[in-house]
Formats: C-alpha cells, sequence, structure tokens
C-alpha cells in the first residue's frame, strides 16, 4: 500500500519519489485541480485513483470510463490514475485521447456508470485534474469532492482484487457520428472552427463538417505548447483572432473550443463575440417556440435578460438562476428537467431531446447552427439584434490565493447585504436584490446588477457586471464600484482581464 500522502514534498528529492504529493487545495468544489509537479507527483496521481475506485465502491459501483486531454503530461497522470483504480479493484474502460463529453458518452455507449477524466480544461499549461462522476449524466458535487478528499488525504484508500483494463480503440469516431447526426444543416453556413491547438481540434472540424457546414479551420492542429493562446473562448485572446477570421473568410461565424471541448465561444457575421448567456438566452427564444413551456437553468453570471424577456415570457418557458459551475448546471437541470441549461463560461447542458444532460461543445455548436437552419433570412448578428439590449462585461478574475478566496468573498457579501440593509446605492442606483446563492449578485433597480464569487477551480475571485444603460454605464460598475471594493483588501491580486 502507497503511504499517506503529504502536502510538503518538493520535486528532486528522495521523498518525492517514494511518497505520495497531493495537495488538499487541489479538491475543488467539483472537480480537481492541481499544478502538476509542485502540488501533486505522480505517486499523488496513483494515490487519487486508489480513493476514487474505494469510494465508488462505496457507491456500489466498479466500471469506470477513462480518458485523457492533449498535454504533453495526461497521459502519464492517466497511466498513474488507472494504476490507483485498479489497485482499488475496478474495471477500467480506456477510451485513450479524448474531449471530456467523450468520456461522458462513454457512460452511455458504453454502459460505464462512472467516469474520470484527466484534464485542466482551458486552465494554462503546467494545470491538470480530473473530472468525475459517478451517476451519469452528472458530476461530482461539494459533498463528493469532500468524501475523496477525506479517503485520499486519510490515507484510507482500500486494495481489492480484481481490478482489469480494457482499452477502447476507435471510440472517437463513435463520438463524432452520433454528435453529428442530431442535426443536418441545409443552409450554406460557412464556419470558422477556433480550437487553440487543444484537444477538440482532433474532433470539431470534421463533427461540424458532418453537420453540413463549410469549415474554415484556425488552429486545429494538435500542440500541447499552445502557441497562439491559451484555448479557452471565455478569453478575449481568443475571441479576437476568431474574430478576425471572420472578416478575413467571409464566414456566418466562428465557433471556438476550449481545451476538453466541454465550452464553446461563438463570433458572429459581424466579427462581434457573443457571451454565451446571451446565445443562450438565443437558444431559448428558439427552443421555447418548438418546446412550449419549457424550463430552463442559467447561472448567477448570465444576463437578467432571462428573466424579462417577453418571448421567452410568450412560449411560456420558465428560467432558475442556480449556482456557477457546471456541476451545479448541470445536476439543478437533471433535478427539474429543464430543457437546457445554460452557463455564462460557455457550458450548454441539454436534455432529451435535444442531448443526454452533460456539457458538450459541439451539442451547442450544433444547437446554434441549427438555430440558425430554422430562420434561414437571418444572420446571426440579426438574431442578437433582436434581444432586449443590456450590455455585460467580459468575466474578469484577480488573483487570489485558493486558501483566502472564500474569506474574501464572504466579506464581500456581508458588505453588500449590509449595504443593502442600511438602503444604500450603487452609483446612485437603489439595491432591489442580494442573491447569495453563490457569492453575491446585487440587483439594482434598473435591472443592471453586478457579481462577485469565488472561483471554482482557479487561485482567483470572478467579477461580472451588466448594465440596462449603456456600455460606458457597464465600466462605470466595474471601475467605479467593484474594482475599488476589491483592492480594499490586500489578498487581491491582478485581473486577467478588465473592461
Amino acid at each position: 500500500m502507497l503511504p499517506a500522502p503529504r502536502a510538503d514534498l518538493v520535486p528532486n528529492t528522495v521523498d518525492y519519489e517514494i511518497t505520495p504529493l497531493v495537495k488538499a487545495t487541489g479538491f475543488r468544489e467539483y472537480d480537481a485541480r492541481w499544478l502538476f509537479g509542485p502540488e501533486i507527483n505522480l505517486l499523488g496521481v496513483e494515490a487519487l485513483g486508489l480513493g476514487l475506485g474505494t469510494y465508488i465502491h462505496e457507491l456500489g459501483q466498479t466500471k469506470i470510463v477513462v480518458g485523457h486531454d492533449f498535454r504533453s503530461y495526461s497521459l502519464s497522470i492517466k497511466q498513474a490514475l488507472t494504476v490507483g483504480l485498479l489497485a482499488a479493484g475496478c474495471e477500467v474502460v480506456d477510451i485513450g485521447l479524448a474531449l471530456s463529453p467523450v468520456a461522458y458518452f462513454a457512460q452511455f455507449a458504453l454502459d460505464a456508470p462512472c467516469v474520470a477524466m484527466v484534464t485542466a480544461s482551458h486552465n494554462e499549461n503546467g494545470w491538470t485534474g480530473v473530472k468525475m462522476g459517478a451517476q451519469r449524466p452528472l458530476t461530482f458535487g461539494p459533498v463528493e469532492m469532500g468524501r475523496l478528499k477525506e479517503i485520499v488525504l486519510g490515507g484510507q484508500g482500500v486494495a481489492r482484487p480484481g481490478g482489469s483494463l480494457t482499452h477502447i480503440q476507435g471510440f472517437s469516431e463513435r463520438y463524432i457520428a452520433d454528435v453529428s447526426s442530431r442535426v443536418s444543416i441545409k443552409r450554406p453556413l460557412k464556419v470558422v472552427c477556433a480550437c487553440g491547438n487543444g484537444t477538440a481540434g482532433a474532433f470539431a472540424p470534421e463533427a461540424l463538417r458532418r453537420m453540413g457546414v463549410e469549415v474554415v479551420e484556425m488552429d486545429c492542429d494538435l500542440d500541447w505548447t499552445f502557441p497562439r493562446y491559451n484555448p479557452n473562448p471565455e478569453d478575449h485572446e481568443m475571441l479576437k483572432e476568431m474574430a478576425k477570421a471572420v472578416k478575413e473568410h467571409g464566414a456566418d461565424l466562428a465557433l471556438g473550443f476550449d481545451g476538453d471541448g466541454d465550452r464553446c465561444g461563438v463570433v458572429d457575421d459581424t466579427g462581434e463575440e457573443i457571451f454565451a448567456d446571451k446565445i443562450g438566452l438565443m437558444l431559448a427564444r428558439d427552443l421555447s417556440a418548438l418546446h412550449k413551456d419549457a424550463t430552463f437553468v442559467v447561472d448567477v453570471k448570465s444576463t437578467g435578460l432571462f428573466a424579462t424577456d417577453p418571448v421567452l415570457a410568450a412560449n411560456g418557458a420558465k428560467t432558475v438562476y442556480w449556482k456557477t459551475g457546471h456541476s451545479y448546471i448541470k445536476r439543478k437541470t437533471a433535478e427539474l428537467g429543464a430543457l437546457a441549461g445554460f452557463e455564462k463560461s460557455g457550458h450548454f447542458f441539454f436534455n432529451d431531446p435535444i442531448g443526454l444532460g452533460y456539457d458538450c461543445g459541439l451539442t451547442a455548436a450544433a444547437g446554434v447552427l441549427a438555430m440558425l437552419d430554422r430562420n434561414p433570412d437571418k444572420t446571426l448578428s440579426q438574431l442578437k439584434a433582436a434581444l432586449p439590449v443590456a450590455y455585460t462585461s467580459l468575466t474578469m478574475s484577480p488573483h487570489c490565493a485558493d486558501e483566502e478566496k472564500y474569506g474574501v468573498v464572504d466579506d464581500v457579501v456581508a458588505e453588500y447585504e449590509a449595504l443593502a440593509k442600511d438602503g444604500g446605492t450603487i452609483l446612485g442606483r437603489k439595491i432591489v436584490e442580494v442573491i447569495t446563492v453563490n457569492g453575491v449578485r446585487v440587483a439594482l433597480e434598473d435591472g443592471s446588477w453586478v457579481l462577485v464569487r469565488a472561483s471554482s477551480n482557479k487561485p482567483e475571485i470572478v467579477v461580472v457586471v451588466e448594465s440596462t444603460r449603456s456600455e460606458d454605464d457597464m465600466r462605470a460598475l466595474f471601475r467605479q464600484e467593484v474594482k475599488p471594493r476589491l483592492a480594499k483588501r490586500p489578498q487581491i491580486g491582478a485581473y486577467n482581464q478588465e473592461v
């Protein structure tokens, strides 16, 4: 048996080579992420596999799908994880190089209740992690992650006989065939497919072609150095390059996919990015006309227009705001039997008859293309222009250590609650509601709002603001309200991007 993991080991020492290193901060709200080397070593990943195998035995399961994304170290990490799962007596089914939605699809296609997808998602190189689940299509939440953390860090992993390993060859073709069969586009459409040299490059271009559109590939060659930018369609750098490609090629839109392919970003025919919450609103309008009285789930970072949109109201649609995070929105969408769930970060969840309930960037892409196909006389920019007006910021993230970020957010929540209780205002507007389901979302009397929450998977605070007045007012809500409030706290570092 492995010894219990330690958190004080450093690379290039004997102890590091013979003892598992696992830092507690890697166990996040709904997945696990560490810097590979200083925060977890291969023996630590093996200990994680043993702990995960022990936990799924507790849940009455043994069969688990594993896959890995395209990074220089992901295969090694998956193999170390597999060693631990085998030691725990699990039936491991390895689908090889995969996107997260490919692994989720495999749970259904291969009748495997559990999943462990080795991916750092959109995090920068150096990061690794595992997305896990034991009840398809759901992934772990805080309760499951808490128990897993307890088992791993406490050295409570249980070795069992009977472990087995099966390699599935060519599984990517089964996924591409399935996801592309969901739509058949008749309208001529030219689509820029942007993958940031991440894993999606091995899947997205072919899937989009089979959906019936002309594809212009952009950074689709796999290169784990990510030579141009990080594959994250929520970052301005990637969106800017997508916009340039749309204009250069005269494309109808650009679709961008993150490092593990579970998110989709969209740029319209004019080269303007459409944030995922607005795409979600457009999709909700389209789908609610086909599915009357539908329910949609959206995260607290998303536009307030879902609650006031006249088209959704006319179609009898209901919208529920819930906690940010793919695990939370996925779970709430399943719990309510909602038609779809949307997250501002670009996670889209579609239940039957559109999807299987998990987040899949290509299923989202299919939804956008189908919407355009059903509106052959409209461009994507025209569909966007038909929405009510709201000016929403980029998602902005100042650095804040994992050990400190939740305390900082708790303090900010208390400040805003006190401000509201005392009848305070923000830029001259009365506070009408303080939503604390996930950090704090402060709604103002004119429909504008500001949000501050802790990132679930990085050492960061997350900030979003929305104005119903103007771009300048949106910037003022950030620059004159949220940024100064956070700046009073020494734990707050530099922002990744700002408006």
